[in-house]
């Protein structure tokens, strides 16, 4: 009598449980976090770092595709301070972006409350600050987006889920690499690489299990090298995109960029090591982690595998191999190949040239002659309360022309829903890495030498990854394209700290004259007001 009672309820509440998870995406999520300074010890001797809620690297942000995050950022610093959310689109939302040029800073014990969606968006990665050189302390860390449950994933759910941020290392203080920037001079070389803030973090899982290893690049300059002793790894998504499923022994991740691999706990039961070194520098640096079997007895050992150091080829081959999986869908149920990016003929090519020029006497960085200067406003609040003075549109050209390198606001203007090609050219004898907010794009070649038209007999128009960040070889091109679809200010950086700190880096404002709460957002009722803009009343 009980048992037919029961199966009713236990229907219903089956039921009723259904209803809630689908009622449950597009979820808020709500957190608050506290910036403070702390100690650590990553390379052995006690530094000041920056710490979120007590944590160094900060908590890693779990999040679902659409997912609106409600996020109070409290500053407990000396200095005013931004996150931005590194790959995170922010659609139709740069006051959310977090840089500079769309947001003020949070001033000392003050706060801001970040208000922004993960809109259709899976993948790896990461947030950290935008301001001075806190970057260099810490204050950032894993930004993971799952697909909702109803989207199919192109592999099988992995036992366990890792979050690797790995990156170059300083036991200056941000503050003493501020000064040597400041004062007109170059960074020297790391001290060390770290993997989540130290030299020995340990991964454990059972034997015959796969795991997903999130790996980013978070240093402030240096290109790794990325492998797991006696394993292999299938590259399964990249910055959002999910990706033809490669096996790799190794992989270079750029500074600002993230992979996804699986990897097959498939050799007998022993711990194995986990390796990052840097590639491209003169002096190796080298780090390890433990990749620990559950049923293990015993420690790491033999020597640590090596990795390709200089290959500049091996790196652009392995750069080629990276893409899109045309049938698989991404965070829509519709297959990322269903955009036929290669059909659309871009309206224009914008061409930026990076450089290293002394200014003033003192080194900066520049692209297409400008080196970029903060104003003391930020662009989009100067931009939505028409103040003047603080940039011009067009203050940087879309071709380098040959002027002596100055120093300016510099913004380029475009228009909503344009498509562009932009070719990196880079005649330095060192590696960049370019990153835009608020995009993603097709990176659709890598070529030695100087770009040329027909260099774009070599495109790969038909499943190129899409990405928001780039590396570009040294004496190198890479070329992207770019369907401008999302209105707003939106930062086009090197992710090379020091270089973006020093002026590699521009605006573009991607503007439709007809304001329209379909294309653009408006103003946040909490947006921080600062420089021209105090006092100004918005809503």
């Amino acid at each position: 009598m009980g048992k037919t009672v029961l199966l009713p309820l236990v229907c219903a509440i089956l039921a009723f449980w259904n209803v809630y998870v689908v009622k449950a995406e597009d979820a808020y999520k709500y957190f608050t976090w506290t910036v403070t300074y702390g100690t650590a010890s990553p390379l052995g001797a006690p530094q000041q770092v920056i710490l979120i809620n007590g944590q160094f690297p900060g908590p890693r942000l779990d999040l679902v595709t659409n997912d609106n995050v409600i996020l109070n950022l409290i500053n407990k610093l000396d200095q005013p301070f931004l996150l931005t959310w590194n790959g995170i689109k922010q659609r139709k939302n740069s006051w959310q972006d977090g840089v500079l040029g769309t947001n003020c800073p949070i001033p000392p014990n003050s706060n801001y409350t970040y208000k922004f969606q993960t809109k259709d968006q899976i993948g790896s990665y990461m947030y950290f600050p935008s301001t001075l050189m806190h970057k260099a302390s810490g204050g950032f860390g894993a930004l993971n987006v799952n697909a909702r449950s109803v989207i199919p994933v192109p592999y099988a759910k992995p036992a366990g889920d890792f979050s690797l941020l790995t990156g170059d290392w300083y036991k200056t203080s941000h503050k003493a690499l501020q000064q040597i920037l400041d004062s007109g001079k170059a960074l020297p070389f790391p001290n060390g690489l770290l993997i989540n803030g130290q030299t020995q973090s340990s991964f454990s899982g059972d034997q015959g299990k796969t795991y997903m290893f999130r790996v980013s690049n978070v240093g402030l300059s240096t290109s790794f090298n990325f492998r797991i002793q006696g394993h292999k790894m299938k590259l399964v998504e990249v910055e959002g995109s999910n990706v033809i499923q490669n096996i790799y022994d190794s992989l270079d991740v750029h500074v600002g960029q993230s992979i996804s691999v699986l990897v097959t706990l498939d050799q007998p039961p022993k711990d194995y090591y986990i390796v990052a070194s840097t590639r491209f520098t003169k002096t190796v640096l080298t780090t390890t982690a433990v990749l620990h079997y559950t049923n293990s007895q015993t420690p790491v050992s033999g020597p640590v595998p090596a990795g390709p150091t200089y290959e500049i080829h091996w790196s652009i081959q392995q750069a080629r191999t990276y893409r899109w999986n045309l049938t698989s869908n991404a965070a829509r149920p519709n297959p990322q190949g269903s955009f036929h990016y290669g059909k659309i003929t871009p309206s224009r090519t914008i061409m930026l040239v990076n450089s290293a020029p002394v200014i003033n006497g003192k080194q900066r960085y520049a692209v297409n002659s400008v080196s970029y200067t903060n104003a003391d406003t930020p662009l989009k609040l100067a931009d939505y309360f028409n103040i003047p003075g603080i940039f011009s549109l067009n203050s940087i050209d879309s071709a380098p022309s040959g002027r002596t390198p100055y120093q300016s606001t510099s913004v380029m203007s475009a228009s909503l829903h344009e498509f562009i090609e932009v070719v990196f050219q880079n005649n330095e004898n060192a590696m960049q890495s370019w990153h835009l907010d608020g995009y993603d794009f097709w990176v659709v070649g890598f070529g030695s030498g100087q770009w040329t038209q027909d260099s774009r007999k070599k495109y790969n128009l038909v499943d190129a990854l899409t990405r928001h960040t780039t590396q570009v070889y040294p004496n190198s091109w890479t070329a992207i394209l770019v369907s401008l679809d999302n209105q707003g200010m939106w930062n086009m950086r090197s992710a090379m700290w020091e270089r973006q700190y020093l002026g590699q880096q521009f605006y573009l404002r991607v503007y439709n004259p007809v304001p329209s709460l379909a294309n653009e957002y408006d103003i946040p009722s909490n947006a921080l007001l600062c420089g021209k803009a105090i006092g100004r009343h918005h809503h």
